[in-house]
């Protein structure tokens, strides 16, 4: 593993790491915030998944987490969005898809599924990396995300039940297999066959059976994905009848982003900080 940089802020540090990722074969990047309590004993960790287009810096430069973050002595991991390089497959003039949307799932169709294996990486390579390198408790593991991460938040949350103390989303992709933004995509990395598509899809995944004990959303009412490519209703509707607790906030005139996630990133983070077992500061 090579460290890229580290910086220190708020007490604690705020390093980008490199490393050759044998799950999307390719050198992988992701950022991690520790915060000062890191240095006396493992800290708790919040991952977050960020959206289309998007890498591992975007939140850091402008997600505004790590003064709370520090506060609270919650660690803040930001993997990357899908497999980066010269010889990964990618359609450069189509935002939706390839490099930068890797949906966070195991591609299986050629030519996407040697590297784009988004899931597998969060889920297994990435989590035993940061358990063996860095000081973090990995039995108190919350996720959040944006938009395509917020997808990739929840559907990661629903498909292993137990793992994360706690889940949130800013703008999440609700139901990708029926949004125009996702369903081509999903097509792409699965098939054609849509029953493989339900792996991947929050709404679905309940529909299924799979089950978290409660979930954080805030939607801004101005976001212009809100009717095409978001619609949390349809979240609200599947959690409603699976008995899941959601709390949704529809917050007026905010958009799609960065201003409306760091507007309201100290409310997320305090409510993972009370769902990790971290009640200074969470008020």
């Amino acid at each position: 593993m090579e460290t890229i940089s580290k910086v220190k802020a708020f007490g604690g540090m705020q390093g980008v790491y490199r490393h050759a990722s044998t799950t999307c074969q390719c050198d992988m990047t992701f950022a991690l915030f520790l915060p000062p309590q890191a240095e006396q004993k493992p800290v708790p960790v919040l991952w977050y998944l960020s959206g289309l287009t998007c890498t591992h810096q975007n939140v850091m430069d402008k997600g505004e987490y790590r003064r709370l973050a520090a506060e609270l002595g919650v660690a803040v991991l930001c993997p990357d969005t899908s497999p980066r390089g010269d010889d990964i497959p990618d359609e450069p003039d189509n935002w939706q898809f390839g490099k930068g949307a890797g949906f966070y799932l195991d591609a299986t169709q050629a030519p996407f599924a040697k590297n784009y294996r988004m899931y597998s990486y969060i889920t297994q390579e990435l989590s035993e990396l940061a358990a063996e390198k860095f000081p973090l408790d990995m039995t108190r593991q919350a996720i959040t995300g944006h938009s395509m991460g917020g997808h990739g938040a929840i559907t990661i949350a629903l498909k292993n039940p137990g793992r994360f103390k706690s889940v949130s989303a800013f703008a999440p992709i609700a139901q990708p297999s029926t949004a125009g933004w996702s369903k081509p995509a999903l097509e792409k990395y699965l098939g054609q066959d849509e029953s493989a598509w339900r792996a991947y899809d929050s709404t679905l995944l309940i529909e299924d059976g799979h089950r978290i004990e409660n979930l954080l959303i805030d939607q801004g009412t101005a976001d212009s994905f809100l009717n095409d490519g978001l619609r949390p209703w349809l979240l609200e509707e599947a959690c409603k009848k699976a008995g899941i607790a959601l709390t949704l906030n529809m917050r007026e005139g905010y958009d799609h982003s960065y201003y409306f996630i760091s507007t309201f990133m100290d409310e997320h983070l305090r409510w993972h900080a009370q769902r990790l077992g971290v009640f200074a500061s969470t008020t």
